[in-house]
């Protein structure tokens, strides 16, 4: 029988202990940039603290950088991907391809960002050295099992998560908003509208 894991999400050192405390066998967290959950960052010295209290009871810990990068921030993002491998952390959670060709010494997960939908797709992931596929939310159980029956790489499925409108967090609403927004890949990146973007859009519209 294939083991299952059951990771948790963590926003911070405090809920990824109390994810380790309730019985989870790994946790995933954000770093301070790239991740795709603009409120959820920490530095490699927090996530240092959460692995080391996670590895105490044999927990993995998961960061993610799972935004996509322009060119002008590749250095800063392999600077952070190698201080949390620093940290201990036992896998990165990618998006951007050009993580996979910084030669980290550590596993890569594709991020259901990447938008993992299809057999061929996961297949190829596993081929070009992912150790893991994180699917698309909306997939049938008998699309997960097509997919599980032609990789190699491990395959996570969400059982429960956040539902935004557009696949896997690509959140349709707030791209539109962000064609109106200053500086919109600065606020948009990893962050829901709030209600000053909802107004900004709107002072837009009626100018």
């Amino acid at each position: 029988m294939n083991f299952v894991e059951l990771l948790a999400p963590a926003r911070d050192l405090q809920s990824a202990v109390a994810a380790v405390d309730y019985g989870a066998d790994a946790v995933y967290i954000g770093g301070a940039k790239f991740g795709a959950r603009h409120a959820a960052g920490n530095s490699a010295e927090q996530i240092a603290r959460v692995a080391e209290y996670a590895h105490r009871y044999g927990v993995r810990v998961h960061a993610t950088l799972n935004t996509l990068i322009y060119d002008d921030e590749l250095e800063t993002a392999e600077r952070q991907a190698r201080e949390l491998i620093a940290a201990g952390v036992d896998a990165l959670i990618v998006q951007d391809m050009a993580l996979r060709r910084m030669d980290l010494p550590v596993e890569l997960h594709a991020s259901t960002q990447v938008c993992n939908m299809t057999p061929e797709q996961a297949r190829f992931l596993g081929e070009c050295g992912f150790a893991r596929v994180i699917l698309e939310r909306a997939l049938s159980l008998d699309e997960i099992r097509a997919i599980c029956a032609a990789t190699n790489a491990e395959v996570e499925c969400f059982v429960h998560g956040a539902i935004c409108v557009g696949y896997s967090g690509r959140r349709m609403a707030r791209s539109e908003l962000c064609t109106w927004v200053t500086a919109a890949a600065v606020f948009c990146r990893g962050r829901c509208p709030s209600g000053a973007a909802t107004a900004a859009h709107a002072a837009s519209r009626a100018a």
